[in-house]
């Protein structure tokens, strides 16, 4: 079973990056801010729990992030793995992923590194703003979320290195080259050839 977790700074194109291995290899694909979003809209104790610390504007707690990861997982068929989107974001977080997967018995992720440029990220974000008028894709506020990002959410990179569970993907300049780059270490991954 194949678990991924695509990983990088905002605008890095982690969700473009996502929906193509989705498609390509039958994985499912775990964005934590669709899980929260979803348990809210059912109205589940989870969702409920959430959503009283969203009001207040504060975190989620990680333990409760873990439990609708837990969930979500009980309810996955069919897929020959699992892409991990927005999670982990900090070292527990990697931890308490690995307990649940062992749980699962599910295969210990790997994690694809999308590299890239600040001045390179800025502009996908602001050109990204544009077009989808999300307000946070501002200059001052992508300044702040690429401050959060190297200083809380960077580590990571170092602790699946150290475990061997790390693949730097280099900024290729377009999607299908970057996503031909993937493809190339998912394909080793299952020894099959490129096509």
């Amino acid at each position: 079973m194949l678990n991924i977790i695509i990983f990088g700074a905002p605008g890095s194109g982690k969700g473009t990056q996502s929906d193509l291995i989705k498609q390509n290899y039958n994985l499912a694909h775990i964005s934590t801010g669709d899980v929260l979003r979803q348990e809210m809209k059912n109205e589940t104790e989870l969702g409920k729990t959430a959503k009283g610390f969203i009001e207040k504007g504060q975190l989620v707690p990680d333990d409760l992030i873990c439990d609708m990861l837990d969930h979500t997982l009980d309810t996955l068929e069919e897929a020959k793995g699992v892409i991990f989107d927005g999670f982990p974001r900090t070292i527990p977080q990697a931890e308490a992923l690995e307990k649940i997967l062992v749980k699962h018995g599910m295969d210990e992720p790997i994690l694809f590194d999308l590299q890239a440029a600040d001045e390179v990220l800025i502009k996908r974000l602001l050109e990204r703003g544009k077009i989808s008028g999300r307000s946070d894709d501002n200059e001052e506020t992508i300044q702040a979320r690429l401050k959060v990002y190297y200083a809380q959410t960077a580590p990571l990179a170092a602790y699946y290195q150290a475990k061997g569970k790390r693949i730097v993907i280099e900024d290729a300049g377009s999607i299908p080259a970057i996503f031909e780059l993937i493809k190339e270490e998912i394909n080793k991954m299952n020894n099959e050839p490129n096509s």
